[in-house]
């Protein structure tokens, strides 16, 4: 079998309209054939929240491979640079080069991108799609966190109850707790991106939310902070994460409290399988399963200390 003929090359703007077609077509087939409803039901628009939060924090970070006879784009990947890791987003390869390679070129050319600056690659991808999970470990990546993806609805009236947990006090994030949530991240889970987070409480899209907990848990003692919890309503999407707590207490309280500025919406929540009682207490309020996502990093690292809730906008945890 011949390698097929492709090159490795920065996205411009004038992939645009190709790309979202790409990561369009080649995402919505996958799920079709497996029995699962569309990720973009929309058709390509569904792509542009991805492109506008990218097109902010990681401008000219998507690569493509680009057929060397037809000029066709064959695959693309986002990723994301930061200052302990890279993070390797969104990768589509057109069904009609699935199982030519494009794949394995478009990891092998981000992870010599984190290889040069000597920090690992990380990535959250579907246990469900093998095919992809096979691509990363063969590249080294390791499954080091599993994560159960629920839908979860907000009630229309009255309140979520929290049973079996502690009260934490939550308010909005401002400019001003930005440097203390990242270096809660940092320290809870050896990642560091204040440029996220500073994204998120700045909120120049008009899509995002984040409430910080503060609680007996703090680093800096009772009443500092002890969590931050993130949320991304936009175009039919509602994902509540990223987050970051100290413990399932101040994850619970920030967790809650984005679902209930979404009223009567239904979100998408990663939790981690080795926090129970989280995901008791998200069951308590009606979440249901709908697939298994899986942390997997190639290079160092860093065991999570605490909660650490990632999503699919940005994936740059």
């Amino acid at each position: 079998m011949h390698a097929t003929p492709l090159t490795i090359r920065p996205a411009t703007a004038a992939d645009t309209a190709e790309l979202s077609d790409l990561f369009c077509v080649s995402m919505n087939y996958w799920y079709r054939a497996h029995g699962k409803p569309e990720i973009f039901p929309a058709g390509p628009g569904g792509v542009h929240p991805f492109f506008a939060t990218y097109d902010l924090l990681d401008p000219g970070a998507c690569v493509v491979a680009e057929h060397q006879v037809t000029r066709r784009l064959m695959g693309a990947s986002f990723y994301h640079p930061r200052q302990t890791h890279v993070s390797l987003g969104m990768l589509a390869v057109h069904p009609n080069y699935f199982s030519a390679g494009v794949g394995s070129a478009l990891v092998r050319h981000i992870t010599g991108l984190a290889d040069a600056r000597g920090v690992p690659t990380r990535l959250v991808s579907s246990a469900h799609n093998l095919d992809s999970f096979s691509l990363y470990t063969r590249k080294g990546f390791v499954p080091r966190m599993t994560f159960q993806d629920v839908l979860v609805s907000a009630p229309a009236t009255g309140d979520l109850a929290t049973p079996g947990f502690e009260n934490r006090a939550v308010r909005p994030a401002t400019s001003a707790d930005v440097p203390a949530i990242a270096e809660l991240e940092r320290t809870l889970t050896g990642v560091y991106r204040p440029e996220d987070w500073g994204h998120f409480v700045e909120n120049r899209l008009g899509w995002w939310s984040v409430s910080v907990v503060e609680g007996p848990g703090g680093l800096s003692g009772p009443g500092e902070l002890a969590g931050a919890v993130a949320s991304v309503r936009v175009g039919g999407m509602f994902f509540v994460g990223p987050g970051v707590a100290v413990d399932r207490h101040s994850a619970a309280a920030g967790v809650r409290d984005q679902l209930l500025q979404r009223r009567g919406e239904t979100a998408l929540l990663l939790l981690p399988v080795d926090q129970p009682e989280l995901v008791r207490l998200a069951y308590d309020w009606g979440a249901r399963n709908i697939e298994i996502h899986v942390l997997q990093v190639r290079g160092s690292y860093t065991p999570v200390n605490g909660v650490a809730l990632p999503t699919f906008l940005p994936e740059s945890f």
